[in-house]
């Protein structure tokens, strides 16, 4: 039998038209380095280093001991929909029935699926930047044109009114919203959402995609909110997009879910019957009792993500070349790098932008960050403090090293 090499041209087009995970990339190049017995520390992934907590993982044992191992409803259990929608209610003030509930095998497959159920070719989705990276790329591979709304230090990395205003066409269809957000932390307050929500009310067409992963990771007393509680006007307009894998270490768990109109929530599932189909079962009722069990491990994790926020952004701060802003929350510091360009390394390397300064990193100090790029703005970098305080306090030692050499 003759075997055929792989032809490069049978790639589909809407494969060609995005690009991989900046985000995978770095960490499997840390992975591999580490394979290849070099000291890595990897701050790319954003993943938190905590375990899942016993009560989940509890929930996870008897669930397959009672052989709860078979297809469920193929966007989500009955009991997970009301376990939802009670959630919603009680930390976010929504009213939703479990008709109005997707549940999907990650956050990233609850985005896809409402992408592929409504965008048609051109129509255009509002991603403000910088932006999580597979926002745009979702959208492209669902046919539509991601405008990236370009938002910076200036605006505290956060969409205003009228950034919003001049980006919105006759072809928008969507807009993204994600507080707080990957990779810069920024959180919108109540009153800069009601200022969004005056846009959106003089634009009835458009769609709006609120992506709440990280809502419980908030510091300095911030107050989560999020659009349609503070714009209930513009309730039947928007995807509230939330999951389990920040909040409760539940990474790996594959749980996302959204609350949003009925016939959304209809189209979503539609899709899923064609493609992925439930997500895990015994993942669904882990994802119970995450939802409805003792909350009261989070203020113990907040307390050390802001530890470790403080001890990163007054580090990096102090070094000449990076600025940093102070993040109201997830896990990500987003510092501009600009003071570091057209300098040379210890290892002869000559910095022309951020992806240089993430290589060089990595391959001179065993660091391993994301480009800003790779989130549609530079010259900046993305760390992720979610590891333990010693090695983050070794890593952000070898970022400070790395730059007193640089000539």
């Amino acid at each position: 039998m003759t075997i055929m090499p792989a032809d490069p041209t049978q790639i589909s087009n809407a494969l060609a038209r995005i690009a991989p995970s900046a985000t995978m990339q770095m960490t499997q190049k840390a992975r591999d380095y580490r394979a290849a017995g070099r000291d890595v520390i990897g701050l790319a992934a954003g993943e938190p280093d905590f375990d899942t907590p016993a009560h989940i993982k509890q929930a996870a044992i008897k669930a397959i001991e009672r052989g709860e191992t078979n297809y469920t409803a193929v966007d989500g259990l009955p009991v997970l929909k009301e376990a939802i929608c009670d959630k919603f209610k009680r930390d976010n003030g929504l009213e939703y029935s479990p008709a109005q509930i997707n549940v999907s095998p990650g956050g990233k497959p609850v985005l896809f699926n409402a992408f592929m159920a409504t965008l048609n070719h051109g129509d255009e989705v509002i991603v403000p930047t910088p932006c999580w990276v597979s926002y745009p790329e979702m959208v492209k591979l669902c046919g539509g044109i991601a405008v990236m709304a370009r938002v910076g230090l200036a605006q505290g990395f956060k969409l205003t009114p009228d950034i919003l205003e001049r980006a919105i066409t006759p072809q928008t269809k969507w807009l993204i919203l994600n507080s707080p957000s990957n990779p810069a932390g920024a959180a919108y307050s109540a009153a800069e959402l009601r200022a969004l929500g005056d846009v959106l009310d003089q634009h009835p067409q458009i769609l709006i995609l609120t992506d709440d992963i990280y809502e419980h990771i908030v510091y300095d007393g911030f107050e989560f909110t999020t659009l349609s509680q503070i714009c209930p006007q513009l309730y039947d307009r928007v995807l509230t997009m939330n999951g389990v894998s920040k909040a409760y270490a539940m990474t790996g768990w594959r749980i996302g879910y959204a609350g949003g109109p009925q016939w959304l929530i209809k189209a979503m599932a539609k899709v899923m019957t064609q493609s992925t189909s439930n997500p895990s079962s015994i993942s669904q009722w882990a994802a119970i009792a995450a939802l409805q069990g003792s909350h009261e491990f989070l203020d113990d994790w907040r307390a050390a993500y802001q530890t470790r926020r403080d001890l990163v952004v007054s580090r990096l701060n102090a070094i000449s070349g990076l600025s940093c802003l102070v993040p109201q929350g997830a896990f990500y510091v987003f510092p501009d790098c600009s003071g570091l360009l057209g300098r040379k390394t210890a290892g002869g390397v000559v910095i022309k932008s951020d992806i240089d300064v993430c290589n060089a990193l990595l391959d001179e100090a065993d660091i391993a960050l994301v480009p800003g790029s790779a989130f549609h703005c530079a010259p900046n970098l993305r760390l992720s403090y979610a590891c333990d305080i010693d090695t983050l306090g070794r890593a952000v030692q070898r970022i400070e090293t790395f730059c007193a050499a640089l000539s």
